[in-house]
């Protein structure tokens, strides 16, 4: 069994970048049960609608943020998915980027959202978007990383199975009035491709949006095994590898797949 801790933080706009990112490894090292793998949500830091942040909360990769990560991870001797953080590449572009680090705080997968947000949000036009899917081989399975909107396209999700993904982590901050869209969407990326779905999401108010909260795991039946609620708070979920290889081999949708 994988035991997973989402990290469902309150984004709140009286908070700094820095006094958000002090409370989130506050709550990370507070975690009340043992966990192999922890997972925070999307731009949780710098919050993803405070538009005005991205370039004064921009750090590089390695840095000093991503550092704290690292620690935290050598720390607690955990995998940890930090969410995501507005990096600066090297050539001053900024991106949506969320980071896989292993216990040892090597930071073993780095993920740039493919796709960028247009809707009511000023993401596509300050940040760049990515330019390949991240698959990563683990100890407990092979993991795919997505961020928020990428849900909403699933030949995403179908490119990182065909490179053995087992498990999608998602980093969100996934606003109402969309819940549905969000428990389907999971859901959909679940079933489709026999694979577990671990989706952590932001709470809080931000910026006149209300961010839903409702991170969740599906199990490869497409069935929700834990779910959090609308306010801060730590989901724990465990993940079955064994059901995931024996759901594969009892319905082996995958082998019939023509197309792609």
């Amino acid at each position: 069994m994988l035991d997973i801790a989402l990290v469902q933080i309150a984004i709140r706009d009286d908070e700094t970048h820095d006094d958000r990112l002090q409370r989130g490894l506050m709550m990370l090292r507070n975690i009340q049960a043992p966990v192999d793998l922890a997972i925070f949500p999307e731009l949780w830091t710098a919050g993803f609608f405070s538009f005005q942040r991205y370039a004064q909360t921009a750090t590089s990769v390695p840095g000093s943020v991503s550092e704290q990560f690292a620690q935290a991870a050598r720390e607690l001797k955990i995998w940890l998915h930090a969410g995501s953080i507005v990096e600066r590449s090297d050539e001053g572009a900024l991106h949506n980027t969320s980071l896989l680090f292993d216990p040892s705080g090597a930071l073993v997968a780095k993920y740039r959202k493919l796709h960028l947000f247009g809707y009511q949000s000023e993401e596509q036009k300050l940040l760049e978007p990515g330019e390949a899917p991240v698959v990563v081989k683990t100890p407990f399975g092979t993991v795919g990383l997505s961020t928020c909107y990428d849900l909403r396209f699933p030949e995403l999700y179908r490119l990182m199975s065909k490179e053995s993904a087992e498990i999608f982590l998602v980093t969100s901050a996934w606003p109402y009035p969309r819940l549905e869209h969000w428990l389907v969407l999971t859901r959909a990326r679940a079933i489709e491709n026999l694979a577990y779905v671990v989706a952590c999401n932001a709470a809080g108010k931000t910026r006149g949006e209300v961010l839903l909260g409702n991170s969740l795991v599906v199990d490869p039946w497409g069935t929700p095994i834990a779910r959090a609620g609308g306010d801060e708070q730590v989901l724990y979920a465990q993940v079955d590898m064994d059901l995931l290889r024996e759901v594969r081999s009892r319905f082996p949708a995958l082998r019939d797949r023509r197309l792609g």
